[in-house]
């Protein structure tokens, strides 16, 4: 059997986008799982869209991910089919592109820009949307309507010609696609794409993408659903070519979290997530956020990807990449489209941050604490890590939950402060925390005298946190300390007024 190999083909025209974070995801499951190889090419043949940044921004990306490649662009190691980057392949496109043309499969084309918007003009006057295909390229300039001596001169004289696919008449294209099943289309509805360019000696995405898949043996080719109209294309320059095609995957859309419509950057920003893996800055610098720095775990960013839209047939929701690989197949994929959910994106960051050990979460809280000044024992915070972990999402929800373990307060919640710190209440806090070592013997002490518990504690949590919300007493004070808890109702009855 052919071996499996697989790619994923970015083009660097700004960050990596979840969706195609996926996209490279179920290619690496799909390579690992079959014991394949997985590449990483980048498609940079359109130097208008090239943003400086996005090459690097991709392979950071996929280490994070932990999506390695096995072959390709910033892999150091065996590299069989290089260069990876197209436009390093420039030179092989256009013998590719002359082939066919010598084979009656694709033609020149010396439509001007001009011309060709005339057309569009007239179709549209005639309540018809233009098409270059076999209706109207017998009325163009182009190598199929002009003499040889016409295209010869043209060739050498002119630098705007293009090679365009010569669509074929009154065929149907049938297709098979592993995701989709079987898939029909008549190429009356197609036109005749633009496959190499004169002008930059660049071939279009059609044409680099199917010689590039053809040299460097894909024997899988697995991408999104954007891409399923060019698919009728693809299988016919295989055909025209007599190459053997590879198989076809079209993966489905990521969906926005209410209503249809592909996830977007706008989408994020309105509703308060990340859309892409690592933060960027654009060559403008609009900075957008990442789910690295927003705080997410890489293995949870993974897992929840992972199951927008693959099934794993089982209620199993927490995988390690090790455990998608043994699981995944393509024939789970399903075809409609998965409607991102960023509460469950949290949960699974939660799920993830519980699995991980006190000792680690404590390495990734210090430098939180040295962010806000605080310098601690490592000891004292695991202890601290060990008590709050089950109420976090993420390492930095640490220091909202427990800043005060760690300095006093300084401002009072106004509205605690109006409810709970009242004289009765204050008189009758101020002595059970006087006269007793514990929370637990404060809380019998005001047992024993009949005080109202809730309003007495509320009043010390008050002094001691800033609210009346937060840990428990008892833990607070196990923390902190009896004198340090003195000392801050202290300077509470200082700056509250009653």
């Amino acid at each position: 059997m052919k071996r499996t190999r697989v790619r994923f083909a970015p083009s660097p025209t700004g960050p990596l986008h979840m969706g195609g974070v996926r996209t490279a995801l179920y290619n690496y499951l799909f390579a690992k799982k079959n014991g394949g190889d997985f590449i990483l090419r980048i498609e940079d043949t359109d130097s208008h869209r090239f943003v400086p940044g996005a090459e690097q921004y991709i392979i950071e990306s996929l280490n994070w991910c932990g999506i390695i490649p096995d072959e390709g662009v910033g892999v150091d190691g065996p590299n069989p089919h290089a260069p990876y980057r197209q436009s390093e392949r420039r030179g092989i496109y256009r013998q590719y592109a002359e082939q066919l043309v010598n084979g009656g499969f694709a033609y020149y084309a010396f439509d001007t820009a001009e011309e060709l918007e005339k057309a569009r003009a007239e179709a549209e006057s005639e309540g018809r949307t233009f098409i270059y295909n076999a209706t109207t390229r017998g009325k163009l300039r182009n190598s199929l309507t002009l003499s040889g001596e016409e295209v010869q001169e043209l060739l050498t004289s002119r630098t705007d010609w293009t090679i365009r696919f010569r669509m074929p008449e009154g065929r149907t294209v049938q297709m098979d696609d592993i995701i989709r099943g079987h898939i029909e289309v008549d190429t009356s509805t197609l036109d005749d794409k633009v496959l190499w360019k004169r002008a930059d000696e660049l071939p279009t995405y059609h044409l680099a993408n199917i010689v590039d898949d053809h040299l460097m043996e894909i024997s899988h080719v697995i991408r999104g659903e954007e891409w399923l109209p060019s698919l009728p294309l693809h299988y016919l320059l295989y055909e025209s070519f007599g190459w053997e095609r590879p198989l076809f995957a079209h993966l489905p859309l990521l969906l926005k979290p209410v209503g249809n419509g592909k996830l977007s950057k706008r989408d994020g920003d309105k509703m308060g997530f990340p859309v892409f893996p690592l933060k960027w800055v654009s060559p403008e610098g609009e900075v957008s956020r990442g789910y690295r720095e927003d705080g997410y775990f890489p293995d949870a960013f993974v897992n929840l990807l992972a199951l927008l839209g693959w099934n794993p047939g089982t209620e199993q929701e927490i995988f390690s990449m090790d455990e998608l690989i043994e699981a995944f197949s393509l024939d789970k994929v399903g075809k409609s489209g998965a409607k991102f959910n960023p509460d469950k994106a949290k949960w699974f960051n939660k799920e993830y941050l519980r699995m991980r050990s006190d000792q680690e979460l404590t390495e990734l809280f210090m430098p939180v604490l040295s962010a806000h000044g605080i310098s601690a024992e490592k000891s004292r915070v695991q202890e601290i890590v060990a008590l709050i972990k089950e109420r976090a999402t993420f390492v930095s929800d640490f220091w909202d939950i427990a800043w005060y373990l760690f300095k006093a307060p300084e401002e009072y919640v106004q509205k605690d402060a109006a409810k709970f710190w009242k004289s009765e209440n204050v008189l009758m806090a101020r002595e059970a925390l006087s006269a007793t070592a514990s929370a637990h013997e404060m809380e019998e002490y005001i047992r024993e005298r009949e005080w109202p518990m809730g309003k007495v504690m509320n009043c010390i949590r008050l002094a001691l946190t800033g609210s009346s919300n937060g840990l428990g007493i008892a833990d607070i004070m196990r923390f902190i300390g009896r004198e340090e808890a003195l000392e801050r109702f202290r300077r509470a009855e200082e700056r509250l007024i009653i």
